[in-house]
């Protein structure tokens, strides 16, 4: 990818705490603007990127919601062939770029459902050439990326959805309206864990190289990707999560949806702090098995500095996954029996709020001088808080719905690409290494301490692979 002028994509606090108090609440859907709505009788052609794994879902949904399904790609012709029993008039390809260039006048909208590496490229080519997008989560695999599909989007004025599908939960736009509400008061510290990896990570690359399948396109996998050696098992199907080349880590993989409520209801915006406090071994191309990474809010919109802790590693691992101490815990342990593998706990002046649930679907509130946590809807604290914030449809179903409407998407890209954003900061922490305080500068994305933080804020993407 060619540099960009960072000051084209900087963003003041100001406007930053504007967009994430509205995200967060009933004003979430007077933005952005929806340049062209297509009208609930137009058909809306789709491409649907990436149809294996998610994308398998992704584009059945899209089908459901009345997508007329006219091109698939995917870079595993099993895949392809399998899908194209699914959608038998859609074209099939195994690289997107031709897709596009192919199928640009005939196609509205595209869905993104490839590794890690292709979300931000595929997204970007495909928004250059004003095709609305649904691109799954993480929006990107860096910073760079988040801010150049954020400000395609307002420019192009396209309907946009990341997918982190419990944004859609009634149960975490309630927790948002709780905790904004003060039933735990001022909220001073945030931690939240996940039981990922799930995968291999913790090694070092393979020596030698297997013959490619025919049936697979390394090339278009690699994508914007430096060039290495195939070996089966390794890298694709799933095991790419793992490699800083091709994934996020356990941070990419969950955190769009851990912190997607907290983001939400306490407003976070830019970090001015990120440091991986403690790591397993750490290894050059891939993630360690367990970390815990610290993020430092300073005050913003009324609400005081907050420390939020991001813990990974899985529980069934031989290494002991770094977790929340006892003090913070206590309450969960006590309700529960046992620390869930996952969840996300806000801690204010007055209590505790819990989701247990990846998604948000549900949360317990615990007030001060209470040992046990109670269910949010029978709590007695949380039983008058107002609804503010509307309900979902389905998640896919706002897409579409902002398509033919323009009523904003919960999760669109001027919300998700600051969510994704904030997370990616946890992977570059991790990557200049274990211990080390890095000093953000949010709007113009850099290390005011670390120079080498530079070299992960953007990608050189490999030839013939520009954004």
């Amino acid at each position: 990818m060619k540099s960009l002028k960072l000051k084209t994509y900087s963003l003041s606090r100001r406007e930053f705490l504007r967009r994430t108090s509205l995200a967060a609440g009933t004003a979430a859907l007077a933005f952005p603007y929806v340049g062209r709505v297509l009208g609930a009788n137009e058909r809306i052609n789709v491409a649907c990127i990436g149809v294996g794994g998610k994308g398998d879902s992704d584009s059945n949904d899209a089908a459901a919601n009345g997508g007329n399904i006219v091109a698939i790609c995917d870079v595993d012709q099993r895949t392809l062939d399998k899908k194209g029993q699914r959608f038998a008039q859609a074209k099939k390809y195994q690289d997107f770029r031709k897709l596009l260039d192919e199928m640009g006048k005939d196609i509205d909208a595209v869905t993104v459902s490839t590794p890690d590496h292709t979300h931000g490229v595929a997204a970007i080519r495909a928004m250059k050439m004003g095709k609305h997008c649904f691109a799954q989560k993480p929006l990107t695999q860096n910073v760079e990326e988040a801010r150049i599909v954020r400000k395609l989007a307002a420019e192009k004025k396209l309907a946009t959805q990341m997918g982190n599908q419990g944004s859609a939960e009634s149960g975490l736009r309630r927790a948002v309206e709780v905790i904004q509400a003060g039933v735990i008061g001022k909220p001073v510290e945030l931690h939240v864990w996940t039981n990922r990896p799930v995968w291999p990570q913790a090694l070092d690359r393979p020596q030698g190289e297997d013959p490619v399948p025919d049936y697979l396109n390394w090339d278009a996998w690699l994508g914007p990707a430096a060039l290495r050696p195939y070996k089966n098992g390794v890298y694709h199907t799933f095991n790419w999560r793992g490699w800083y080349d091709f994934g996020t880590g356990a941070l990419g993989d969950m955190a769009c949806h851990t912190v997607n409520m907290p983001f939400r209801a306490l407003k976070l915006g830019y970090p001015t702090v990120v440091e991986c406090e403690l790591a397993s071994r750490v290894y050059p191309e891939t993630f360690p098995k367990t970390s815990r990474t610290r993020f430092e809010f300073p005050e913003r919109d009324g609400l005081p500095p907050l420390k939020f802790w991001w813990y990974d590693g899985n529980p069934g691992d031989s290494i002991k996954p770094l977790r929340p101490d006892a003090e913070a815990i206590k309450e969960i342990v006590s309700t529960l029996g046992t620390l869930p593998p996952s969840g996300c706990l806000v801690i204010g002046d007055k209590g505790k709020l819990f989701s247990p649930d990846d998604y948000g679907a549900r949360f317990f509130v615990a007030m001060k001088g209470q040992d046990e946590m109670i269910a949010g809807d029978k709590h007695e604290a949380c039983k008058a808080v107002p609804q503010t914030i509307p309900r979902s449809p389905g998640h896919m179903q706002e897409w579409f719905r902002m398509m033919r409407e323009g009523t904003p998407a919960y999760s669109n890209f001027d919300i998700a690409a600051y969510l994704t954003e904030i997370i990616l900061l946890g992977c570059i922490a991790l990557r200049v290494g274990e211990g080390r305080r890095m000093d953000w500068d949010g709007p113009n994305m850099k290390s005011t301490n670390l120079p080498e933080a530079a070299q992960y804020v953007r990608r050189m993407n490999r030839k013939g692979w520009e954004a």
